[in-house]
């Protein structure tokens, strides 16, 4: 595998290249349903402390792409969607990135521990930790496994945000939040994969189409997506959420099956292009999904 050395090198970065270094794309992703989970928890907290809470959040996340993108350099060089990303281009050193992401994870935790609470704190830095030590750094380039494992990371921030406001990781809403992102990523991801099959192969990483090819990689997103749609519905099921929160994901779970369909029954031809759409759609879908959630209680239309 090509590897980069860019440690002796003049940083050339900028704030837009130390912002990039922080995936904020994903970044907004974990945000939005941390400030989801935090709006439907019971209670309320001060504005400034849920504010804090979700900076650090926020500052986690960010904390946990730089310290992916620096040990992930060498991939990142070989990949055509990764290889303008501020290591492999040269404008960031690879120590460059260990240090902004080691003091963004420890100022991250730490200010969580201080002001906000010890329990959020606690999965905070676990979240960070699993995302670097299991998933970049083992189940990415050992299984095809990875992503459906390493998702257990970027499930986490509705249970942080939870904790943030209530004090308490136990709740049963904040752990069918977790399992409705644990079951999205594969599908949301696998649908990239698809796209980029080539660039991973390239790379070597052990991703399901180029390990299991394209045909099971469309089958397992159909899969998940089935799963998905039973996953989204379980909080209405329970009476832990209204009828704003399970008609929205009710209806776009159908749509979500729909787009899976579509790529399991394309033609090779067509396969990429179906990839992208279900790609993009299960984006909106999280959000929206989120966003009902956050509205119903908002509203109140929450179960008491």
């Amino acid at each position: 595998m090509t590897t980069i050395d860019t440690a002796s090198r003049p940083s050339l970065a900028g704030p837009a290249d130390y912002l990039a270094l922080l995936k904020p794309r994903v970044m907004s992703l974990v945000v939005f349903t941390a400030l989801a989970s935090m709006i439907a928890a019971p209670g309320a907290v001060h504005p400034l402390l849920a504010a804090t809470a979700l900076l650090c959040i926020a500052v986690g996340a960010g904390a946990a792409g730089a310290l992916n993108q620096w040990f992930d350099a060498d991939i990142d060089a070989i990949m055509t969607r990764t290889r303008t990303r501020p290591i492999p281009a040269g404008l960031i050193t690879r120590q460059g990135a260990l240090e902004f992401g080691t003091i963004l994870a420890a100022f991250s935790v730490f200010t969580m521990a201080f002001l906000v609470g010890y329990v959020p704190a606690i999965l905070l830095a676990a979240t960070i930790a699993f995302y670097l030590f299991v998933y970049t750094m083992w189940l990415k380039r050992l299984t095809v496994q990875n992503i459906v494992i390493g998702g257990a990371a970027g499930a986490l921030p509705p249970v942080i945000g939870w904790a943030a406001v209530t004090g308490n990781a136990f709740d049963t809403l904040p752990w069918l939040l977790f399992a409705l992102i644990f079951i999205w990523t594969p599908s949301h991801f696998w649908a990239l994969a698809l796209a980029g099959s080539e660039d991973y192969a390239r790379a070597k990483v052990p991703m399901l189409p180029v390990v299991k090819g394209s045909q099971e990689t469309r089958s397992q997103i159909l899969m998940y997506s089935v799963m998905l749609s039973v996953v989204a519905l379980a909080p209405s099921s329970m009476g832990l959420t209204g009828i704003v929160y399970g008609s929205v994901a009710a209806t776009l779970s159908v749509v979500y099956i729909g787009f899976a369909l579509v790529l399991w029954r394309a033609s090779p031809a067509h396969e990429r292009n179906a990839a992208l759409r279900l790609f993009a759609f299960s984006i909106f879908y999280l959000f929206a999904v989120f966003t009902a959630l956050a509205v119903e209680r908002l509203v109140g239309f929450a179960p008491q």
